[in-house]
Protein backbone atom coordinates (compact mmCIF):
# COMPACT_ATOMS: atom_id res chain seq x y z
CA UNK A 1 0.00 0.00 0.00
CA UNK A 2 1.84 3.13 -1.16
CA UNK A 3 1.64 6.46 1.23
CA UNK A 4 -0.75 7.89 -1.02
CA UNK A 5 -3.70 5.06 -0.48
CA UNK A 6 -2.88 4.92 3.66
CA UNK A 7 -6.47 6.24 4.77
CA UNK A 8 -6.24 9.66 6.54
CA UNK A 9 -7.16 8.09 10.25
CA UNK A 10 -4.08 5.54 10.20
CA UNK A 11 -1.26 7.81 11.73
CA UNK A 12 -3.98 8.52 14.51
CA UNK A 13 -5.03 5.54 15.04
CA UNK A 14 -1.29 4.50 15.02
CA UNK A 15 -0.44 6.96 17.52
CA UNK A 16 -3.17 6.28 19.83
CA UNK A 17 -2.41 2.39 19.49
CA UNK A 18 0.92 3.43 20.94
CA UNK A 19 -0.31 5.17 23.72
CA UNK A 20 -2.74 2.23 25.10
CA UNK A 21 -0.42 0.03 24.69
CA UNK A 22 1.98 2.15 27.04
CA UNK A 23 -0.54 3.00 29.82
CA UNK A 24 -1.83 -0.57 29.94
CA UNK A 25 1.43 -2.09 30.32
CA UNK A 26 1.83 0.17 32.88
CA UNK A 27 -0.23 -1.48 35.00
CA UNK A 28 0.59 -5.23 34.79
CA UNK A 29 2.55 -6.74 37.22
CA UNK A 30 5.56 -8.41 35.81
CA UNK A 31 7.74 -11.49 35.81
CA UNK A 32 10.28 -11.86 33.61
CA UNK A 33 11.19 -16.21 33.56
CA UNK A 34 14.97 -16.25 31.53
CA UNK A 35 16.51 -19.47 31.11
CA UNK A 36 20.30 -19.88 32.11
CA UNK A 37 21.41 -20.40 28.61
CA UNK A 38 19.30 -17.35 26.95
CA UNK A 39 20.81 -15.54 29.95
CA UNK A 40 24.12 -16.82 28.63
CA UNK A 41 23.94 -16.48 25.36
CA UNK A 42 23.28 -12.19 25.59
CA UNK A 43 25.38 -11.78 28.25
CA UNK A 44 27.68 -13.12 25.07
CA UNK A 45 26.42 -10.34 22.70
CA UNK A 46 24.45 -13.21 20.95
CA UNK A 47 21.92 -11.73 18.23
CA UNK A 48 18.74 -14.56 18.35
CA UNK A 49 15.61 -15.08 16.65
CA UNK A 50 12.72 -14.47 19.04
CA UNK A 51 10.08 -16.68 18.29
CA UNK A 52 6.20 -15.97 20.05
CA UNK A 53 2.85 -16.64 19.08
CA UNK A 54 0.78 -14.07 17.15
CA UNK A 55 -1.71 -14.05 20.02
CA UNK A 56 0.14 -13.53 22.64
CA UNK A 57 1.80 -10.76 20.44
CA UNK A 58 1.22 -7.51 22.61
CA UNK A 59 2.92 -7.93 25.83
CA UNK A 60 5.79 -9.89 24.49
CA UNK A 61 6.53 -6.59 21.98
CA UNK A 62 6.32 -4.39 25.22
CA UNK A 63 9.04 -6.43 26.90
CA UNK A 64 11.87 -6.54 24.35
CA UNK A 65 10.73 -2.84 23.23
CA UNK A 66 13.75 -0.15 23.07
CA UNK A 67 16.15 -2.79 21.36
CA UNK A 68 16.02 -2.38 17.52
CA UNK A 69 14.90 -5.73 16.85
CA UNK A 70 13.52 -6.38 13.17
CA UNK A 71 10.14 -8.27 13.59
CA UNK A 72 8.20 -9.45 10.36
CA UNK A 73 4.71 -7.75 9.77
CA UNK A 74 2.77 -8.82 7.01
CA UNK A 75 1.73 -7.42 3.75
CA UNK A 76 -1.81 -6.95 4.80
CA UNK A 77 -3.87 -3.87 5.53
CA UNK A 78 -3.00 -4.41 9.06
CA UNK A 79 0.19 -5.19 9.12
CA UNK A 80 0.58 -1.23 8.06
CA UNK A 81 -0.96 0.27 11.03
CA UNK A 82 1.10 -2.53 12.77
CA UNK A 83 4.17 -1.19 11.34
CA UNK A 84 3.31 2.14 12.89
CA UNK A 85 2.15 1.10 16.38
CA UNK A 86 5.53 -0.85 17.23
CA UNK A 87 8.08 1.81 15.33
CA UNK A 88 7.51 3.99 19.11
CA UNK A 89 8.50 0.89 20.88
CA UNK A 90 11.80 0.73 19.27
CA UNK A 91 11.17 -1.91 16.12
CA UNK A 92 12.43 -1.48 12.95
CA UNK A 93 10.29 -3.79 10.55
CA UNK A 94 10.47 -6.32 7.32
CA UNK A 95 7.35 -6.21 5.47
CA UNK A 96 6.28 -9.46 4.12
CA UNK A 97 4.70 -13.07 4.79
CA UNK A 98 6.29 -16.05 7.04
CA UNK A 99 4.93 -18.52 5.35
CA UNK A 100 7.21 -18.54 1.83
CA UNK A 101 10.81 -18.68 2.01
CA UNK A 102 11.60 -16.01 -0.88
CA UNK A 103 9.42 -13.50 -0.04
CA UNK A 104 10.45 -9.98 -0.05
CA UNK A 105 9.70 -9.60 3.68
CA UNK A 106 11.85 -12.20 4.50
CA UNK A 107 14.76 -11.17 2.23
CA UNK A 108 14.53 -8.00 3.68
CA UNK A 109 14.76 -9.86 7.49
CA UNK A 110 17.94 -11.39 5.98
CA UNK A 111 19.20 -8.25 5.62
CA UNK A 112 18.42 -6.84 8.76
CA UNK A 113 20.32 -9.40 10.58
CA UNK A 114 22.90 -8.88 8.22
CA UNK A 115 23.15 -5.87 9.63
CA UNK A 116 23.62 -7.60 13.43
CA UNK A 117 19.67 -6.83 14.56
CA UNK A 118 17.57 -9.50 16.52
CA UNK A 119 14.86 -10.75 14.86
CA UNK A 120 10.85 -11.10 16.26
CA UNK A 121 9.06 -13.58 14.15
CA UNK A 122 5.45 -14.94 15.10
CA UNK A 123 5.46 -18.04 12.44
CA UNK A 124 1.85 -18.80 12.58
CA UNK A 125 1.25 -14.93 11.30
CA UNK A 126 -0.52 -13.54 9.36
CA UNK A 127 -2.77 -15.88 9.04
CA UNK A 128 -3.23 -18.95 10.78
CA UNK A 129 -3.82 -21.66 11.21
CA UNK A 130 -3.13 -20.36 15.00
CA UNK A 131 0.24 -21.96 16.31
CA UNK A 132 1.30 -24.19 13.54
CA UNK A 133 4.63 -22.99 12.41
CA UNK A 134 5.50 -22.03 9.02
CA UNK A 135 8.26 -22.26 6.72
CA UNK A 136 9.56 -18.70 6.32
CA UNK A 137 10.87 -18.90 10.57
CA UNK A 138 13.06 -22.36 9.27
CA UNK A 139 14.18 -20.71 6.56
CA UNK A 140 15.54 -17.16 8.13
CA UNK A 141 17.00 -19.73 10.97
CA UNK A 142 18.48 -22.03 8.55
CA UNK A 143 20.16 -19.07 6.03
CA UNK A 144 21.15 -16.80 9.22
CA UNK A 145 22.42 -19.46 11.34
CA UNK A 146 20.98 -17.44 14.59
CA UNK A 147 19.65 -19.94 17.43
CA UNK A 148 15.59 -19.51 18.27
CA UNK A 149 14.59 -18.45 21.51
CA UNK A 150 10.81 -19.13 22.21
CA UNK A 151 9.25 -16.29 24.20
CA UNK A 152 5.69 -16.83 25.77
CA UNK A 153 2.99 -15.14 27.67
CA UNK A 154 1.22 -16.65 30.49
CA UNK A 155 -1.76 -14.04 31.83
CA UNK A 156 -4.14 -14.34 34.69
CA UNK A 157 -6.99 -12.28 33.19
CA UNK A 158 -7.10 -11.58 29.25
CA UNK A 159 -9.58 -10.80 26.84
CA UNK A 160 -9.44 -12.54 23.53
CA UNK A 161 -10.28 -11.22 20.28
CA UNK A 162 -12.73 -13.04 18.53
CA UNK A 163 -10.03 -13.56 15.19
CA UNK A 164 -8.42 -16.19 13.62
CA UNK A 165 -5.57 -16.31 16.33
CA UNK A 166 -7.56 -15.44 19.69
CA UNK A 167 -5.72 -12.53 19.66
CA UNK A 168 -4.93 -12.00 23.94
CA UNK A 169 -4.98 -8.05 25.68
CA UNK A 170 -4.07 -8.43 29.00
CA UNK A 171 -6.79 -6.72 31.90
CA UNK A 172 -5.27 -3.66 33.35
CA UNK A 173 -3.54 -4.56 36.56
CA UNK A 174 -3.21 -8.21 36.13
CA UNK A 175 -0.58 -10.86 36.64
CA UNK A 176 1.76 -11.49 33.93
CA UNK A 177 4.78 -14.17 33.42
CA UNK A 178 6.43 -13.82 30.17
CA UNK A 179 9.64 -16.49 29.98
CA UNK A 180 12.12 -16.53 27.39
CA UNK A 181 13.43 -20.47 26.74
CA UNK A 182 16.94 -21.66 26.02
CA UNK A 183 18.08 -20.71 22.35
CA UNK A 184 18.33 -23.75 20.01
CA UNK A 185 19.43 -24.33 16.19
CA UNK A 186 17.50 -25.49 13.50
CA UNK A 187 19.13 -27.98 11.34
CA UNK A 188 18.62 -28.08 7.55
CA UNK A 189 20.45 -31.91 6.60
CA UNK A 190 18.07 -34.09 5.64
CA UNK A 191 14.73 -34.71 3.65
CA UNK A 192 12.24 -34.34 6.43
CA UNK A 193 14.53 -31.34 7.75
CA UNK A 194 11.96 -28.65 8.03
CA UNK A 195 9.08 -31.18 9.31
CA UNK A 196 11.41 -32.10 12.47
CA UNK A 197 12.58 -28.09 12.72
CA UNK A 198 8.64 -27.29 12.85
CA UNK A 199 7.42 -29.82 15.98
CA UNK A 200 10.51 -28.60 17.45
CA UNK A 201 9.86 -24.90 17.43
CA UNK A 202 6.22 -25.67 18.14
CA UNK A 203 6.76 -28.20 21.39
CA UNK A 204 9.17 -25.81 22.55
CA UNK A 205 6.67 -22.74 22.58
CA UNK A 206 4.02 -25.28 24.01
CA UNK A 207 6.04 -26.28 26.84
CA UNK A 208 7.44 -22.80 27.57
CA UNK A 209 3.42 -21.92 27.98
CA UNK A 210 2.82 -24.63 30.50
CA UNK A 211 5.73 -23.10 32.63
CA UNK A 212 4.20 -19.15 32.03
CA UNK A 213 0.35 -20.14 32.73
CA UNK A 214 0.99 -21.90 36.20
CA UNK A 215 3.00 -19.40 36.95
CA UNK A 216 1.08 -16.42 36.10
CA UNK A 217 -2.32 -18.43 37.72
CA UNK A 218 -3.89 -18.75 34.24
CA UNK A 219 -6.30 -21.64 33.76
CA UNK A 220 -4.38 -24.14 31.41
Amino acid sequence: MSAARHPWWLPLAATAGSMAIKLLAATWRYEVVDAPEYIAAKAAGERVIYVMWHSGLLPLLFVRRGEGIAALVSRHRDGELITRVIAPLGYVTARGSSTRGGDAGVRELLAWAAAGRDLAITPDGPRGPAEKVKDGLLYVATRTRLRIVPMVLGARHTWRLRSWDGFRVPWPFTRICVAHGAPFAIEADGDDAFERARLQVERALRDLTLVTQKRAGEAA
